[in-house]
């Protein structure tokens, strides 16, 4: 009862936006009965209608091509919601001071004026009387600015996200790592979110951006695709040519466990990438280890901490993947010196950043919590639309130092 109330609660808030969009950008702009309006109010409907198409077609099982189709019109339309709403709400602000404005003006624009019956809606109520010209331009002048701000903003974070990550480099301290060990680095790479939009050729960026950092060890902590093994084979194949001196290891995130996990976790093997599924392997310096995705307890396969850091040698440095920052406290509990985590894009497009922080404990960077301490990259893709805004995209390369160097 509790989801289904909450189900018709978002969709009521959804659907109350999106009037919102149609009031201010398309009734208040426009006359009655003209092109304008009809086109305006068709793309409205069709936005919505395109972005809730994206987000079931996957699970829909129709051919991957039309999800293709489908995916790009209806997230881009999910990002541009966003910031159209923003800045409209913004507008609003400006609205009375660009009426007032006109109201003193001698430079009010005659070349607006229509007739009061020709269509344009009347000013409500609760406003004082004003001339409909004067109206319509402060209506059109408010609203094509906010539009164009935030096709702006969109636009930003598109180019944002397809022009591929950045390489971001941090020094970490280690109480336990030996002397030999000092200046290790490990490429830290998470949520590629390989898919209907972001496919081979923006794998292949991340790749040659990982090989370009000559680091010593590479860690891709889940998100890797949304979709298929039968559909993105070929869009992960990039990474077999994944190079670094101790490999490349994988963990699963939430994502994996909504595009067949088993499928994924086999196919990552065959190109190359070792599998810390609940598991860990001794390399010369330390021991590092990995748990599966939380959302992996859907099927049985959630994290084991027991399984991946139980019975180990506490004296040896011990460095946790896991995809999710939430994870830190059972790594505390285990005795964890680092944990390396993503999942959270580090909100992705701004406001996201706020609804993170109330999600997670660490949304991006270094942060100790007791005797671990948990770095969260804020990931090389993009979930949903491909589009950034305050939370540019990276790949970390973590140098470990040793205090007794």
């Amino acid at each position: 009862m509790v989801v289904v109330v909450g189900v018709v609660v978002v969709l009521g808030v959804f659907g109350g936006l999106h009037w919102y969009l149609w009031r201010r950008l398309v009734r208040d702009t426009t006359v009655r009965g003209s092109i304008a309006r009809r086109v305006g109010t068709g793309l409205i409907i069709a936005g919505p209608v395109l972005l809730i198409g994206a987000f079931v077609a996957e699970s829909a099982g129709i051919p991957f091509l039309l999800i293709q189709i489908i995916a790009w019109p209806g997230y881009m339309w999910g990002a541009l919601f966003i910031y159209l709403v923003l800045w409209l709400l913004v507008g609003e602000l400006a609205r009375p001071l660009v009426r007032r404005w006109i109201t003193r003006s001698d430079k009010a624009p005659e070349d607006v004026l229509i007739p009061a019956a020709g269509g344009a809606d009347t000013a409500p109520r609760d406003e004082p009387e004003a001339p409909v010209s004067r109206r319509l331009f402060v209506s059109r002048a408010v609203g094509g600015a906010a539009a164009l701000a935030a096709v702006s903003t969109v636009g930003y974070g598109t180019h944002s996200v397809l022009s591929g990550p950045q390489v971001k480099r941090l020094t970490i301290p280690l109480a336990n790592l030996p002397r030999a060990a000092h200046g290790f680095r490990i490429a830290v790479v998470s949520d590629i979110h390989l898919g209907p939009i972001l496919g081979r050729g923006f794998a292949e960026r991340v790749v040659e951006t990982i090989n370009g950092t000559q680091s010593d060890l590479i860690a891709i902590v889940g998100d890797l695709v949304d979709g298929s093994v039968e559909h993105l084979r070929s869009a992960v194949e990039p990474l077999a040519r994944l190079r670094a001196r101790n490999g490349a290891y994988f963990v699963t995130g939430n994502h994996e466990y909504f595009s067949g996990a088993e499928q994924w976790m086999e196919h990552v093997q065959e190109l190359g990438l070792h599998l810390l599924a609940n598991s860990r392997t001794e390399l010369p310096y330390f021991d590092l280890a990995g748990v599966n995705d939380i959302q992996g307890k859907r099927i049985g396969q959630g994290p084991d901490f027991t399984a991946a850091l139980g019975n180990r040698d506490l004296a040896r440095t011990a460095v946790l993947l896991a995809h999710q920052p939430v994870q830190i406290h059972d790594a505390v509990e285990f005795g964890v010196d680092l944990q390396l985590s993503g999942h959270t894009h580090g909100g992705q497009v701004w406001p996201g950043n706020y609804l993170a922080e109330l999600a997670n404990p660490t949304v991006a960077g270094l942060e100790r919590y007791g005797d671990t301490q948990l770095y969260v990259t804020r990931g090389a893709g993009a979930w949903g639309p491909p589009v950034r805004v305050g939370a540019p995209s990276d790949i970390t390369v973590l140098e470990l130092a040793s205090k007794q160097a």
